[in-house]
């Protein structure tokens, strides 16, 4: 990792004030953060002493949606197939039947993995786009306002295509 350090390090100029780059500096930091902890300290009082940032605590949080989303995804496929099986019908319509026929599966409410795929394909396309427009627009905004990219649109990103009818019209 040390010479990814001094990469960093050594590109750092090109994104300070008066670099060639800099109005791309919070995309600079924010994958020199992500990579290493900053070395910025307190140099006033601090009340809290603990070695957890903004940035660590949001990927914590990224990380402790992981089961909520892995639930949703196989509550969404279970009442599809739910709905399904009682209809007589085997595939759902559309994309989401062409992929799900391809795979192999049927609507089958017993069956967990076709439960969990089948949500995969409400959810997956939600998640996506919800993440590219927070994330497109972070980096905008950041860059425009020469701030530092939080990392709060992935929180957001992951929470609201949670929050969605996973038959939102497209």
């Amino acid at each position: 990792m040390k010479p990814l350090r001094q990469l960093l390090d050594k590109m750092h100029p090109l994104f300070t004030k008066g670099g060639k780059l800099e109005p791309f500096y919070p995309l600079y930091e924010a994958g020199d953060t992500f990579l290493y902890t900053p070395g910025e300290i307190t140099h006033g009082p601090s009340h809290v002493r603990d070695a957890l940032d903004l940035k660590r605590m949001m990927i914590t949080v990224v990380a402790a949606l992981g089961p909520c989303i892995l639930m949703a995804m196989w509550n969404t496929g279970y009442q599809a197939n739910l709905v399904l099986d009682a209809g007589g019908v085997s595939v759902p319509e559309g994309w989401r039947g062409a992929v799900f026929s391809a795979i192999g599966l049927t609507a089958n409410p017993d069956n967990h993995l076709a439960n969990l795929l089948l949500g995969a394909l409400y959810f997956v396309p939600l998640f996506l786009v919800s993440n590219i427009a927070g994330g497109l627009c972070e980096v905008i905004f950041s860059c425009i306002r020469n701030h530092e990219i939080n990392e709060g649109f992935l929180v957001t990103g992951m929470l609201y295509p949670l929050t969605l009818p996973p038959t939102l019209p497209w």
